[in-house]
């Protein structure tokens, strides 16, 4: 477990450069308001959007998830724990007047960035050129 990358994972960063490239600008590994430790893999602060990119294995996907066979209980126990914190996490930035977005590593990234892009934009009132191949520079 010590050896999984907290931030700038795969997933994570294709999200991220897309993002980057259609002008939208970020902070990575936010903390979140009230959880210590936890932080929010993608937030942009000025329109209060919080982004989580969740690995399969880690957040139970239902899809991908392939429970470990050792030691079995134990991981059911901790990977329930890891969704209950997703919830709390969810829950407290909701509160806060936060948007969350929580997307699957698994996910197309263009897809995931546009529509990362779609509630940035609806919130900002500015558009963003995702997937326009008519922007440049």
């Amino acid at each position: 477990m010590s050896r999984t990358k907290r931030r700038d994972n795969g997933p994570e960063l294709a999200v991220r450069r897309r993002l980057h490239a259609a002008g939208l600008r970020y902070r990575v590994a936010h903390p979140i308001p009230g959880q210590r430790r936890r932080t929010i893999d993608i937030a942009s602060t000025r329109v209060r959007l919080a982004v989580f990119i969740d690995g399969c294995f880690w957040h139970s996907c239902p899809e991908h998830l392939q429970m470990p066979r050792a030691n079995s209980a134990w991981w059911v126990v901790k990977l329930e724990t890891n969704q209950l914190r997703d919830l709390s996490a969810t829950a407290q930035l909701e509160g806060l007047g936060w948007t969350v977005r929580r997307f699957w590593e698994h996910e197309d990234p263009d897809a995931v960035a546009a529509a990362i892009a779609e509630v940035w934009s609806s919130a900002s009132g500015r558009t963003l050129g995702i997937g326009d191949s008519s922007r440049r520079g």
